[in-house]
């Protein structure tokens, strides 16, 4: 851990400090992490991408501005009550806001956590620790520093383990309490902060007794009404099963790790963890995600896995039944596919699915057409219409069960469903 009173500062910064203003500190996390780590430097620049929070004394936003406009970053102001402005450069995001209260150990009284509470003035190395947040850093321990702070941003309340998770810290008992008291207040909190809040709960494996503990808690019972504890067991479910999958197919669980959308930073596993604690009734669980502001990506993701569960339940499908279940599924077979099993599909019964899933030259799950739309309007002299549609689906399913295999012969076929 690292010495407080003897600082060794290296610190690459997006801009220079001469446009801070003396009195000028840094806070939060990209303080809290740099003493977390264990190099012998004081260092935020090991970050790929940097997240820094400067608090100044006066004229936050102006600062902002002209920073911005010195460096052509972009501008975001935040908040004109509380004076709080973002200043976006390509590998690091920096807010400034106005200090709260007549001084910095005021502004750090009124956050969240004491090991968020810690200040760093780039221009001096010294660093203000009014809350003994260094202490908790090395026990490794989120210690609110009110429950009243708490209270003041429910938002706070799920912090505490979402944080504790992502550090590998405990939450200290009274401040576990303070949260279970003040539990009901997180309903004042915009569902979409809470949906931020779930996701990164939601992302990997050693985040999954913290989001369980939450719900224990009561933070999350408002949002999924109709989750119960096994819905939270099948979360570790899930888990284990990604492992055991990926190590079988490793390309399936490279694919699990994928994002729902570049757009959209929630993976296939996260899309199999929501369709574990909303509604099994696809519908009911689209009113559940769009109350908590989910994309629409995000909602067809969860409720394609919940409508294809109940076909992977029945006896082995078809060539046609598989070919109309691809067509369904598409990126979403592999949040299918951990679903399954953690529903107690045997993964024997599934294995083929996986295996077509898998090849991109199998026609089942990625059918090549043999004709297109316009050949197949030329060739039987048709308009237009939904009729063309059903032949083209026809042509695709007979191709899949062997029987036509050219353009010449789908062109045939199709005439035959034609006119026949």
């Amino acid at each position: 851990m690292h010495d407080l009173n003897s600082s060794n500062v290296s610190l690459d910064y997006p801009f220079s400090l001469e446009l801070l203003p003396k009195k000028a500190y840094m806070v939060g996390g990209a303080v809290r992490d740099a003493l977390l780590c264990r190099d012998a430097k004081f260092r935020v620049s090991t970050r790929k991408y940097l997240d820094l929070d400067f608090v100044l004394p006066c004229d936050a936003v102006k600062v902002a501005r002209k920073i911005a406009k010195h460096y052509k970053a972009g501008f975001v102001l935040l908040d004109p009550q509380r004076e709080i402005a973002r200043v976006v450069f390509p590998q690091a995001t920096v807010d400034f806001a106005q200090q709260s209260g007549e001084s910095i150990e005021t502004d750090l009284h009124r956050r969240d956590f004491t090991v968020n509470a810690i200040a760093y003035n780039p221009h001096t190395q010294e660093i203000i620790d009014p809350l003994q947040g260094y202490a908790d850093l090395e026990r490794r321990m989120m210690r609110m520093i009110s429950p009243a702070n708490l209270k003041d941003d429910p938002l706070r309340l799920m912090r505490a383990y979402r944080q504790a998770a992502q550090l590998g810290f405990t939450i200290e008992t009274d401040t576990q309490t303070a949260i279970r008291s003040l539990a009901s207040h997180i309903t004042e909190v915009a569902a979409e902060r809470v949906r931020v809040e779930i996701n990164y709960l939601l992302l990997s494996s050693h985040s999954t007794p913290w989001i369980t503990r939450a719900w224990e808690d009561n933070l999350l019972a408002p949002f999924f009404q109709f989750a119960t504890s096994e819905s939270f067991a099948k979360l570790t479910a899930v888990d284990d099963w990604a492992v055991k999958l990926g190590e079988n197919w490793q390309q399936l669980g490279v694919k699990l790790q994928e994002y729902v959308r570049d757009s959209v930073k929630t993976t296939w596993l996260s899309i199999a963890k929501l369709a574990c604690l909303v509604n099994p009734d696809p519908e009911v669980a689209e009113i559940e995600l769009q109350k908590l502001t989910y994309s629409r990506a995000e909602i067809k993701g969860v409720t394609t896995a919940l409508k294809l569960l109940p076909q992977l339940k029945l006896s082995q499908m078809s060539l046609r039944e598989q070919y109309f279940f691809f067509q369904e599924a598409g990126f979403v077979f592999p949040a299918t596919a951990v679903l399954a099993v953690v529903h107690d599909i045997l993964v024997e019964a599934i294995a083929p699915l996986i295996d077509r899933y898998l090849n991109p030259d199998d026609l089942v799950s990625h059918p090549t057409p043999l004709l297109s739309g316009k050949e197949l309007i030329i060739a039987l002299e048709i308009p237009a219409s939904p009729l063309l549609g059903k032949l083209l689906m026809e042509i695709a399913v007979a191709q899949v069960e062997g029987k036509i295999s050219t353009p010449g012969e789908a062109i045939a076929f199709a005439r035959q469903l034609f006119e026949g």
